[in-house]
């Protein structure tokens, strides 16, 4: 009982809340870089590996062919550590609570995390490209679109639509990637954690760290990674709900449309 109530002590201290709150942060911008710059280097891969099959440019899919194949089919943590170890990083300033030193690990694996989360919505982007209905480039074509026009107006508008819940289900991935970090040392979440439970002597009142800190600082750090990653997975479940019945109205109007 004593050891439980030293665990609690932990959790409230302000200066630790606030010190794992900072983690939480971090994780969500770590994640949110990676989605976004993913995001827009996976759909230039998609599009390239989708599209670019003719003379003059088969090579841009070939090239996007090998990124996303060679990304995709090894382990995230390989491309951390390579990062790490390869990656030249700027030169940065101490700020937020961060040495110079952590912000260049923080730059080094979030390029990793990006490359390899970019070839994954790379295979999402050219499902929704290829859901997208080959009449439409006729249509396009008929009306004086070039071929970029078409992408830019009418095919990608259409395949972001469709693949909307998938990606949001890769944000939740993502989110849940970032724990990787911990094991280089980034101050993310689960290693702030970590280093709480390595000094838990110094905030329980007992000098040492007891296992009812471990499970109960770990079991706080899974709550959070919960609750972000269940409230995303209930926004994707609204949006496929959403989907199906705007589907199931669009098809009841042209119904109703053919019988008039």
């Amino acid at each position: 009982m004593e050891e439980f109530l030293g665990s609690l002590r932990i959790i409230t201290n302000g200066n630790v809340l606030l010190y794992i709150l900072k983690g939480v942060g971090f994780t969500l911008v770590l994640a949110v870089l990676s989605v976004l710059l993913g995001l827009l280097i996976g759909s230039v891969m998609g599009v390239a590996r989708n599209y670019c099959n003719g003379k003059g440019n088969r090579i841009f899919g070939w090239l996007a062919t090998a990124y996303i194949e060679i990304f995709r089919n090894t382990p995230l943590m390989l491309w951390i550590f390579m990062g790490i170890l390869f990656l030249p990083a700027p030169a940065f300033s101490s700020a937020l609570g961060l040495s110079s030193v952590e912000w260049g690990l923080m730059y080094k694996v979030t390029v990793a995390l990006t490359l390899w989360t970019s070839s994954v919505i790379a295979e999402i982007v050219r499902g929704g490209l290829n859901s997208v209905a080959k009449g439409q480039f006729e249509a396009g074509y008929s009306q004086g679109f070039s071929f970029l026009q078409i992408m830019f107006y009418i095919v990608i508008p259409q395949a972001f639509q469709n693949i909307i819940p998938t990606l949001l289900s890769q944000i939740i991935t993502t989110i849940k990637d970032t724990s990787y970090f911990a094991n280089v040392a980034t101050i993310e979440l689960l290693q702030r954690v970590k280093m709480i439970i390595s000094t838990a002597g110094d905030y329980n009142g007992l000098g040492y760290t007891s296992v009812s800190d471990v499970f109960l600082l770990f079991g706080f750090a899974c709550i959070i990674y919960f609750a972000i990653n269940f409230t995303l997975s209930c926004l994707v479940r609204k949006l496929q709900k959403r989907g199906v019945r705007a589907e199931r109205n669009k098809n009841n109007q042209t119904e109703k449309t053919s019988f008039a």
